[in-house]
């Protein structure tokens, strides 16, 4: 294949799932820089090994190679500490309501749970992202993470059990800071 087409062909399998693979590293790193560094390596990389692609699951294989990035950036730079969550993280958890007393209700919902998230070990945090918020299946999230299915359904419920822990401690209103 020509350089030109190879180039054409990457960005159609690639480039679409470009906020997938920013929103899983920033998840993973915790901080915007370090997710946009491991962003571009993850791309650089994927370019460079992308004539040996072969199918159509290329949001799973890219978020492989992003996923994979991110660990190898992580055992290299340990994150300083991590980074406050900002409201545009999980925007696509929550819809926008008129009435701005629910409004305010929802955004101090909506980072009691990003925090709650950011809390989570990597390995629950990484399949909660990949399942709640980029709402994969648990088979691509299965060969993402390089897990049977059976342990990416028990990390799941063991965030979830988890989540619902954090967001019910003592210190939250009582109950209306629950998880569904």
């Amino acid at each position: 294949m020509e350089e030109k087409d190879l180039r054409a062909e990457f960005n159609r399998v690639a480039l679409p799932h470009l906020d997938a693979a920013y929103n899983l590293a920033r998840w993973l790193t915790r901080h915007d820089q370090d997710a946009e560094d491991v962003v571009q390596a993850a791309y650089l990389r994927a370019f460079q090994f992308f004539p040996s692609f072969h199918g159509d699951a290329g949001r799973a294989w890219m978020l492989q190679i992003v996923r994979n990035t991110c660990y190898t950036w992580l055992e290299k730079n340990r994150p300083r500490e991590p980074a406050s969550a900002t409201p545009e993280m999980f925007d696509a958890v929550t819809s926008i309501e008129s009435d701005p007393a629910r409004l305010l209700e929802q955004r101090e919902d909506r980072q009691m749970l990003m925090q709650a998230i950011q809390a989570l070990p990597l390995e629950f945090r990484e399949v909660v992202v990949l399942r709640e918020l980029e709402e994969l299946p648990y088979k691509e999230i299965a060969r993402i993470a390089e897990i049977p299915l059976g342990t990416v359904m028990s990390r799941l419920a063991r965030a979830r059990e988890k989540l619902h822990e954090l967001l019910n401690r003592p210190g939250h209103a009582e109950g209306s800071h629950g998880l569904p």
